[in-house]
């Protein structure tokens, strides 16, 4: 059942299913302020949950086959991930019941320098993918420790990996 996914580009209506996106270094959005000081608000949200405090992370990924071999989802709290240092791929599927992985419903979506990206609760996810870099640094928002108690990962069988068409 191995599948070939193309890459989207990233739009509202697109990624709407999965959450949210913004572009933090060109803003298109509501300020305060004028130059040479402008503020851009409530650019992006990020739902802790019932967390009171967010961790920021930084997951450094090095160029790699663009093979889906693993995901995960969190079950109590959306992901906020900024490409930090050079454009990248990530791989969504939507929230099922029951940890059912969607494989045949995955997308990649290519996600600019300085955007960041908010998934929802649910939405299944991982690591992303440099583009045009041999490595890149995305910043990782989540309540803390979400990665010991609220994570829940699949490793994908050999047979069943989604490949990327980059």
């Amino acid at each position: 059942m191995a599948r070939t996914l193309s890459v989207k580009e990233l739009s509202l209506e697109a990624f709407a299913p999965y959450g949210t996106f913004a572009n933090m270094l060109n803003p298109d959005t509501a300020k305060i302020g004028a130059e040479p000081i402008e503020f851009f608000r409530d650019m992006s949200l990020l739902d802790l949950g019932a967390a009171s405090t967010a961790s920021f992370s930084t997951c450094r990924v090095l160029k790699r086959p663009p093979a889906i071999d693993v995901t995960e989802w969190h079950s109590h709290c959306a992901e906020v991930n900024l490409a930090l240092d050079g454009d990248m791929l990530i791989h969504v599927g939507p929230a099922t019941p029951n940890g059912v992985v969607p494989l045949d419903q995955f997308e990649v979506f290519r996600v600019p320098r300085g955007t960041i990206v908010s998934i929802r609760p649910g939405v299944w996810h991982h690591a992303p993918f440099t583009v045009d870099t041999d490595e890149l640094n995305c910043l990782i928002v989540l309540p803390e420790r979400t990665y010991a108690n609220d994570c829940f990962v699949y490793e994908i069988p050999e047979g069943d990996r989604l490949t990327i068409d980059v």
